[in-house]
């Protein structure tokens, strides 16, 4: 092979000759979780404009690109549907509210709001990262929740705490893996279970979060069997 020919035989300066050069401009930034460092990043979004060049200067129009955005630390570039994914402080804010809504829900759904339920939700709300939580908090709440809504304690799930469920669920669910929305339902089933036997107003609750969460009908009646010791 003859110094400066490609393989094909043509002379590899015709690649260095003629060409496409993007000019990028910044749009907007903030903060995101970027792929490739696996963390909480800062960004720019980036719209570009493409020109045929010649010899390295740019001489027509290609037309527009993007936008794109960019990781500040990899210098990275990915499709804007990276930001859909919630960075890491959000997720976990995110997770912390599913499991509070889901406490309460529960609870609310118990005939007494016992000590034992009061108990297990308020250990599952502080494992979650609201660290401060009480049981007297939480039944403060749960009262208050009965109150605004009309709903007492033993009634089914009403389309008012429904909403609130899926409020919680719907935008956590499709970024947690099977296993982690089976969690947040079976920590449901032991706040319901810690004082009895699920009553029927605890398992149309609990059908509900498994709906939010995605769970089909026939797993969610597995995991509650599960968590009770009975056969599904």
């Amino acid at each position: 092979m003859l110094p400066g020919r490609g393989r094909d035989g043509r002379g590899t300066r015709h690649a260095r000759i003629v060409g496409t050069r993007t000019a990028w401009t910044p749009v907007g930034d903030g903060e995101f979780f970027c792929p490739g460092c696996g963390g909480d990043r800062n960004y720019q979004r980036l719209t570009g404009r493409r020109r045929f060049t010649f010899l390295g200067v740019p001489v027509l129009p290609r037309g527009e690109t993007g936008p794109v955005v960019e990781c500040a630390a990899c210098q990275q570039q990915y499709g804007t549907d990276a930001l859909d994914h919630p960075t890491t402080t959000r997720f976990s804010a995110m997770l912390r509210d599913a499991v509070h809504t889901v406490a309460l829900a529960v609870l609310a759904a118990d005939d007494s709001c016992a000590r034992q339920a009061l108990e297990t939700a308020a250990g599952a709300v502080r494992a979650a990262g609201l660290t401060d939580c009480t049981q007297e908090q939480l039944a403060a709440l749960v009262a208050a929740l009965a109150a605004d809504t009309g709903h007492s304690y033993g009634d089914p799930c009403g389309p008012g705490l429904a909403i609130e469920l899926h409020e919680a669920l719907d935008p956590l669910a499709p970024h947690l893996a099977t296993v982690g929305r089976e969690s947040i339902l079976l920590q449901g089933a032991r706040i319901a279970l810690a004082d009895g036997p699920y009553t029927p107003a605890e398992r149309e609750v609990l059908a509900t979060v498994g709906a939010a969460l995605t769970l089909r009908a026939d797993d969610v009646t597995r995991l509650l069997a599960a968590a009770a010791g009975t056969p599904s």
